[in-house]
């Protein structure tokens, strides 16, 4: 921005400063912003915009994002639900949705509220398909249609096509895993390793000068909410 634009100040606090502010402080800021006879009647139409669209960017699991992040910073499930907080926003109906894997990236506790999202999207009139693993969601589906019975040459098929409480009692590989009636049997012992892979000062993104050492010749998973800062 221009020097002259950087300059302005809104109750004491410039454009740059807010846009440094993760989504869900920038929220608290202007939710709380005071301003003061004709102050307030100018900008009352433009912070209720504000509100809006940072409401759905946090509907969507995305509030821990700066507003200044560049754009090939983001992962693709990031990207995906920037793109979906701006289709709330439009409030169109007679819509069709077709989303592949929304929930990549995603730690539970952020599943379902983008969930409840996939849901209000629907219930203003639209057709919302998404293309999922994830047991949570498909179990929250109003139809589910299982392709299979493998991959590759494999695939192909509609193996099922009903709801998520029938899927469940099918033969199709995902019924019987949603069921629990098949499952991934956990290991009896771990694999401990005596060397490790250290990294120091780590300062990208989210991550603050952070030290972490990863053990060599296991299996090491890194979990976390949402913008911890993983990848």
């Amino acid at each position: 921005l221009r020097p002259e634009s950087r300059a302005v100040q809104v109750a004491d606090t410039g454009i740059v400063e807010v846009c440094q502010l993760p989504v869900e402080k920038a929220a608290q800021h202007f939710e709380t912003l005071k301003l003061n006879g004709s102050h307030a009647m100018i900008a009352e139409e433009v912070v209720k915009e504000i509100n809006s669209r940072l409401a759905f960017l946090r509907s969507v699991g995305l509030n821990y994002l700066t507003l200044d992040r560049l754009g090939p910073s983001l992962s693709g499930g990031e990207a995906q639900r920037i793109r979906l907080a701006s289709q709330l926003g439009s409030e169109l109906s007679g819509v069709m949705y077709v989303l592949d894997e929304p929930s990549i990236g995603l730690h539970q506790r952020d599943n379902r509220r983008l969930i409840e999202t996939l849901r209000r999207l629907r219930d203003v009139g639209n057709t919302v398909i998404v293309v999922e693993h994830d047991a949570e969601t498909i179990t929250s589906a109003d139809h589910v249609v299982d392709f299979g019975p493998g991959a590759g040459t494999l695939g192909g098929e509609v193996v099922f096509n009903g709801t998520p409480a029938k899927l469940k009692r099918s033969k199709s590989l995902t019924g019987r895993y949603l069921s629990g009636r098949q499952e991934i049997p956990m290991p009896l012992t771990r694999r401990k390793s005596k060397r490790h892979l250290k990294i120091t000062g780590a300062s990208e993104n989210n991550l603050r000068s952070l030290d972490v050492a990863f053990p060599l010749g296991t299996l090491t998973a890194v979990t976390g909410v949402s913008g911890a800062g993983k990848s």
